[in-house]
């Protein structure tokens, strides 16, 4: 009878196993098997420590796809022999929180065992639904470890942030998924050995190196490779061609929402501003790869001419604004080089941040000083009753001025200090900028000595 079971068990891990990806077969379930992180599990590491010595704390994973968050959770609860209980923030909401609770509080009553709560993609939890876990966290009812690939500091709140310790998990590099890979083609219950699956090393380090650290995706494009392979005389051969066929589209890892898309503008913009061309063009190339609107991008490269290039080289503006559009008229390919070009321009040619910067104390300005009336000088008086009551009255015309330029002048409002916001730096024109404006102040000064 017993026996019956066992093959019926077995039969029945096997039925399971066969309708599962490859990826969630072959998931480690000891640290050995765990590639990857080692700056967190490694001996003597934090998280191993933690892990060894059984002392559970609430955690956030915070990492790229396929970087192990999941398996690690997984491991954490098995280790410390923990139910584990798992959510889906894009499928659950308080009511699944609510039962969640109810399960670990039973179980405790029961087994005199904690719980271990997983909620994947913790980011998309709103407000109340990540206070929710608050209290039971507070309480020990459950152990929270949520995995997200959003940075928290943006995405989850104070209060939870608090009560967990984030740890971030890195991309895997080219041999350890290598390895996952090899030990999937090599495993004979689990993975893909029975299946005599021959594959060039070539390939192999082809499909470590495209899935950009993503263990997850290498093992499922696997196993669409397998399904797809030539079978000549009982052994499966995944040729070029095949391989080809799978790796149609580019799996460069960029969320248009996410983190990794306002990295890489920040690296794009900070490469132009350090006049750093061949590095502006590489961010430019891998947003582009990762599915980056163009236009996007050219919005942006127009900002960095006003912000970091402004006056020093009025060009750039314009070019950043006919790159712009080219885009929106021509589209791809051509637009993008266009796009190239406007920055490639911009990271060359001499940099000033003085009209940035003096953008930003007339902001401060105003916003201090309130909504102070036009003094009447400067005021136009297109009817009687304006010129009556004195509006444009003893006005200097500028042009009928020594130089052209009213010396002494004030175009302030009346209780602000004339102030000079905009003050030239010596690179590019804002050089010439710089004497004209020194030459004009010298002016202003003769008038207050005369």
């Amino acid at each position: 009878m017993n026996s019956n079971n066992s093959t019926n068990d077995l039969f029945a891990v096997q039925q399971t196993n066969e309708f599962k990806p490859l990826a969630d077969r072959l998931r480690p379930t000891t640290l050995t098997d765990f590639y990857g992180q080692q700056h967190l599990i490694a001996a003597g590491k934090p998280l191993q420590q933690a892990i060894e010595q059984n002392k559970l704390h609430s955690m956030i994973l915070w990492g790229p796809p396929g970087t192990g968050k999941t398996t690690l959770a997984k491991m954490i609860a098995q280790h410390c022999d923990a139910q584990f209980i798992n959510l889906s923030a894009v499928l659950s909401g308080v009511k699944d929180i609510r039962a969640a609770m109810e399960s670990a509080k039973e179980y405790f009553l029961v087994h005199q065992k904690h719980s271990i709560l997983f909620v994947d993609e913790v980011h998309r939890f709103n407000k109340a639904q990540q206070d929710a876990f608050l209290p039971f966290v507070e309480d020990g009812t459950i152990t929270f470890i949520g995995a997200t690939t959003e940075n928290p500091s943006f995405e989850l709140n104070n209060a939870l942030l608090s009560r967990a310790r984030v740890y971030v998990l890195k991309s895997l590099d080219t041999l350890d998924i290598k390895r996952v890979l090899q030990r999937a083609l090599q495993d004979q219950e689990l993975g893909l050995g029975q299946q005599n699956i021959i594959i060039a090393q070539s390939d192999l380090e082809k499909l470590a190196e495209i899935v950009d650290g993503d263990a997850r995706r290498g093992l499922n494009l696997l196993e669409i490779a397998a399904d797809l392979a030539e079978e000549v005389d009982g052994k499966k051969r995944i040729t070029d061609d095949v391989l080809k066929n799978v790796l149609q589209q580019s799996y460069r890892r960029f969320d248009k929402q996410g983190e990794a898309f306002y990295d890489q503008i920040s690296a794009l913009h900070k490469s132009v501003r350090g006049s750093s061309p061949d590095a502006a063009l590489y961010w430019f190339v891998r947003m582009l790869d990762g599915g980056c609107d163009p236009l996007y991008i050219a919005r942006r490269v127009v900002r960095m001419a006003s912000e970091d290039i402004g006056n020093a080289d009025p060009r750039g503006l314009q070019l950043a604004l006919n790159a712009w559009d080219v885009q929106q008229r021509l589209g791809h390919p051509e637009g993008e080089l266009a796009i190239a070009q406007a920055i490639i321009y911009l990271s060359c040619t001499p940099k000033s941040n003085a009209v940035y910067k003096a953008f930003n104390e007339a902001k401060k300005e105003v916003q201090n000083s309130g909504s102070a009336e036009v003094p009447l000088h400067l005021r136009n008086a297109p009817t009687k009753l304006m010129d009556e009551l004195g509006y444009g009255k003893h006005y200097r015309y500028a042009h009928d001025e020594p130089n052209a330029y009213a010396a002494g002048e004030s175009y302030f409002p009346e209780g602000i200090n004339p102030t000079q916001y905009y003050q030239p730096l010596p690179y590019g024109l804002e050089q010439k900028i710089s004497e004209r404006m020194a030459f004009l102040h010298s002016l202003d000064e003769k008038t207050k000595h005369s």
